[in-house]
This record gives C-alpha cells, structure tokens and sequence, in this order.
C-alpha cells in the first residue's frame, strides 16, 4: 500500500475520488428519486458535442465549452420534460443520441477523434494537484446547494402541485436543479468518461435505496457507496493495470445487485 503512493498521480487520483464521490453521490440521490436517469445520462452523451462546439468556436478550454453546451442542454431537456407530447424517455434518448453523433462528427472530422477518444471511458489518474482546488470548490458548492435546496427538491419530486401549494416555484428549482448537474457531469467527464458518468450517478444511488429505511439511511449509504466503489477500484485498477473508470463502475455495479438481492430476501 505505501507503494501505491509513493507515485504523485496515485495520490491525486484517492484524493479526487475524496472528492468527486460525495458530490456525485449526493447528486445521484435525487437524481434516482426523481426518475431523471434518462436525463443525466444525455447529459454525458452530450459533452463530446460540448468539445466539438468549443473546437469550431476556437474555444481553447474543452471543459469551459462542455459546461457551458451542457448548461444549456440541461435546460432544453428541462422544457422538453415539462412540455413534450410524446413518451419523454423517447425524446431524451433521441436527443442524447444525437447529441453524441454529432460530437463524434465533428471531431472525427480528418481523423482527428484519436486525441479525444479517452474522454470515453475517462482517466482520473490524469488528474494533477492543481486541478484538485476547483473538485474541492465544486463538490463544496454542491453539497452548500443540496442542503438549502434539499426539501424543495423532495417536494417538486413527489408531488409538484402540492409543491406549487406550498409556493415553491418547480421550474426555477428544476431548472438549478438541472444547471448543477449539468456542471457536476461536464467537470467529472475528463476523469470518469463519457459511457460511465452516468453510472456513477446512478449506481451509489440506487444501491442505497435499495437497503435504506428513510432518508437519513438513503444518503449516508450512497456515500460510503460511492467512496467504498471508487477507491476499491482505484486499488484495484492499480494492481490489475486496468483502467480505473470501469472497474470503479463494475465494483459499484456489483453492490447494486448485492444489495437488490438484500432487499429481496
């Protein structure tokens, strides 16, 4: 173990899944209480087109380019939701769809989709010390949002027009509600990929909800979830040298289905 860090890029990546777990846990709770699977998954799909935007656009900043498209995307999903006619599964599905084949356009134009192609599956050992303090910020600002903005959420989920009642105002908290995710998706697509962001909102999540009693239960369960996956399959990735994204979401996966079977019995 003390081999395991004495490398630098060892240390930043347990300290960015410190990080990155808790917000993408805590996140990932009312993501799977309010059935929004579909929509954080088009999310992810939807950063490639981010990149492939910021690149036509001469935006040097990837990320800066992704957060800003997924920002927006997050609110057409949102008015889609609210306003479709048709299945809403179907139109989000489509537009994620699409979104992703049009970043994968883009960008494989002349060849070139080689140098982004990790942005796939994601590398959080490539993470460096200085891109620590902005994880540290964001997952800060998150859990600052969740708390103020936690009973409104519930209530929009579970009942909007008793949430209407109550003088909460569903669209402006949707719509936060969608603009935090949005940017906590697009910052952790670098290190986490494009195919297993998703999974790693969801999963934590659903294996909480699957063995908790009430609430309290439901949120400290998805925490030690996430931290437990992530630096399982950090160790794990290490001694294996296979890459750390999917086998953090196979460890996650396999307690989802552990705990499905505990809740069965």
């Amino acid at each position: 173990m003390s081999e395991l860090f004495s490398y630098g890029f060892m240390k930043n990546a347990f300290i960015a899944i410190l990080i990155i777990a808790p917000s993408l846990g805590i996140i990932g709770t009312m993501v799977v209480q309010r059935q929004m699977a579909y929509f954080s998954d088009a999310l992810g799909h939807s950063a490639l087109t981010g990149i492939a935007i910021g690149t036509i656009l001469g935006v040097t900043a990837p990320t800066l380019s992704m957060v800003c498209f997924g920002i927006v995307f997050a609110l057409v999903l949102n008015h889609i939701k609210f306003n479709a006619r048709a299945s809403v599964d179907t139109l989000i599905s489509v537009c994620a769809s699409t979104s992703l084949a049009l970043g994968l356009a883009i960008l494989s134009k002349g060849g070139n989709f080689s140098k982004y192609s990790a942005l796939l599956v994601g590398d959080v050992l490539s993470i460096n010390s200085e891109e620590l303090p902005i994880l540290a910020v964001c997952t800060a600002a998150t859990l600052i949002y969740y708390a103020i903005s936690a009973n409104a959420l519930a209530a929009t989920g579970i009942h909007p027009t008793l949430a209407k009642s109550s003088r909460i105002r569903i669209t402006l908290t949707d719509d936060l509600f969608a603009i935090v995710t949005a940017i906590l998706v697009m910052l952790s697509i670098r290190w986490i990929g494009v195919l297993l962001i998703n999974a790693m909102l969801i999963l934590p999540a659903a294996s909480a909800r699957n063995i908790a009693h009430n609430m309290r239960q439901y949120h400290i369960y998805t925490l030690i979830i996430a931290l437990f996956s992530g630096l399982l399959g950090l160790f794990v990735s290490y001694y294996t040298n296979v890459a750390t994204g999917p086998v953090i979401v196979i460890y996650a996966g396999l307690i989802y289905f552990a705990t499905y079977i505990k809740s069965k019995n």
